[in-house]
């Protein structure tokens, strides 16, 4: 008897691990932000960064970065200051305001996927699901 298709199980997630992170993009309030300002403020949850870094980070140009940066400080969620171990280069970092929208995003989605999974899966399913997140996890970091 054949073995399993690793291929089509690796299409297979990826397109649900796709939808997914798409469900739970739409449990959170978008409070006006684009998706590009979104990540970039998931990313400076993580710690401040420079402009330039955060532009790597996301594989885009240095001037979309800090075009980026300049909405979410217009908005009051994120601040710019002279690093202080280089004091020719500025570091972006949430303000308080960024810091509860940031809880606030990840609140609603962790909401809804415990919901979710309370709701949709039985008691079984839900012990399947937990022993997967640590595949998935295992997986994530190789």
């Amino acid at each position: 008897m054949p073995g399993p298709d690793h291929s089509r199980t690796a299409v297979e997630l990826a397109t649900v691990v796709a939808q997914l992170s798409r469900r739970m993009r739409a449990a959170a309030p978008h409070g006006g932000l684009t998706p590009s300002q979104r990540i970039v403020l998931g990313r400076l949850a993580e710690g401040d960064a420079t402009t330039a870094a955060l532009a790597r980070a996301e594989h885009v140009r240095p001037q979309s970065m800090r075009l980026t940066v300049a909405a979410l400080e217009e908005q009051g969620l994120v601040e710019r200051r002279p690093d202080p171990g280089d004091g020719r280069q500025v570091v972006v970092s949430l303000t308080e305001a960024g810091a509860r929208c940031v809880a606030s995003v990840r609140d609603a989605k962790r909401g809804w996927l415990t919901e979710a999974i309370e709701t949709e899966l039985t008691e079984a399913q839900q012990r399947a699901l937990a022993d997967a997140v640590a595949l998935l996890r295992r997986l994530a970091q190789s």
